[in-house]
């Protein structure tokens, strides 16, 4: 069964494209662990805020992703950046 997820998280003031990049820069990887649509949008009224909306195949393929060496480095790149405030929400 397919397995959407939409979240947001808020950056330090100034590192929301530094952020952005990161998340960009793994899509190709995520296409191969199944992942049909990832779609990172900017907030038009907060400008620390980054929302990511996602499709996957199925959750399995979702929670492999986070396993990957890159999905593990792109994590451990963004965390700094990032406020701690973040929303999430899984879709069916």
């Amino acid at each position: 069964m397919p397995y959407g997820h939409i979240g947001s998280m808020r950056t330090k003031p100034g590192r929301r494209d530094d952020v952005v990049s990161i998340l960009l820069s793994g899509v190709d990887g995520l296409r191969a662990a199944g992942c049909d649509t990832y779609i990172v949008s900017l907030s038009k009224d907060d400008d620390d805020m980054i929302w990511v909306s996602e499709v996957w195949q199925s959750k399995e393929d979702h929670d492999g992703s986070l396993q990957l060496p890159e999905a593990k480095a792109a994590i451990s790149r963004s965390m700094p950046m990032l406020t701690g405030e973040s929303t999430g929400q899984e879709l069916i």
